[in-house]
């Protein structure tokens, strides 16, 4: 395939530029299939840390190492071609400070080729944000409800609901902006904060949770397709539901296996559907 036909994959400035523009469409993706039948359909691909509950079966993102995203980086950045991929930063490898951010943002990039990285964090990430992108780290931010924060926010509870929250959230997205940040995720708030944010910084808001007039809007893809029941947010819309297919599936396949209709002969080795077995049969006699 010539350099000219091959596909070409969204950039950091392409996602920047859909500010006000045609709404950006993200969702996650933790493995190279996924990435595989979601590229021709999304803009960009986060690796979140949410996997650390929709693939390990964790209570929270909180346990979710480094070297678990760098493999799920791996494996979307092999699967797709078009589309923007951003790795989540897990909870732990950039609070310390900007350098120990900068040495793990490098280590995710360079072992992932992904497009950016993304943090969570409002006006006390500012500084780290500055740094990275000073630094050739394309930053995406994330404020609102920060899942890596759930214990100190005491759950997966919106907000914004009092005049001192919103204008906080709204704080901290205009720092994350003006540090550098190429858009922001704004999480769990309630709707009319989410048009305030997306009118009061420069770079595209991603919406999840927030309102429609963000810039684009992300989803949990276990979510949107049914693979994760154990809560279900208000804000996910399930458009397929492939875990009662998985389910049912496999209660065929059972069902089958005990009662030796599966495998049947056109499944085996040395039949042939013409001779109806018969040339399997002379090789065993010979």
């Amino acid at each position: 395939m010539s350099a000219e036909t091959r596909t070409k994959r969204i950039t950091i400035p392409d996602i920047r530029g859909r500010k006000g523009g045609e709404p950006i469409v993200a969702l996650t993706s933790i493995s190279a299939q996924t990435a595989k039948l979601l590229d021709d359909h999304v803009d960009l691909m986060l690796v979140g840390d949410s996997l650390g509950m929709v693939f390990y079966g964790m209570d929270s993102t909180i346990g979710v190492s480094l070297e678990m995203m760098i493999a799920h980086g791996r494996a979307v950045t092999r699967g797709s071609k078009k589309a923007c991929v951003i790795v989540d930063m897990p909870f732990g490898s950039y609070q310390e400070s900007p350098a120990q951010a900068f040495r793990n943002a490098a280590l995710v990039m360079g072992e992932t080729r992904c497009q950016g990285i993304k943090l969570e964090g409002g006006e006390e990430m500012a500084e780290t944000v500055r740094f990275l992108t000073e630094r050739g780290v394309p930053v995406m931010g994330h404020v609102g409800l920060m899942p890596q924060s759930v214990n100190r926010l005491g759950g997966f509870r919106a907000q914004g609901r009092t005049e001192e929250s919103a204008a906080k959230i709204v704080a901290d997205a205009k720092a994350i902006a003006e540090a550098g940040a190429f858009s922001v995720v704004v999480e769990g708030v309630i709707e009319p904060l989410g048009r305030t944010i997306t009118d009061a910084i420069d770079v595209p808001t991603i919406g999840i949770g927030a309102s429609p007039a963000c810039d684009g809007q992300i989803l949990v893809t276990e979510d949107v397709i049914g693979l994760f029941d154990e809560f279900t947010p208000k804000f996910a819309k399930r458009f397929a539901n492939i875990g009662v297919m998985i389910a049912k599936a496999a209660a065929e396949y059972a069902s089958d296996v005990r009662a030796r209709r599966f495998p049947a002969k056109e499944h085996c080795y040395g039949f042939s559907a013409k001779d109806g077995g018969k040339a399997s049969k002379k090789r065993a006699a010979g």
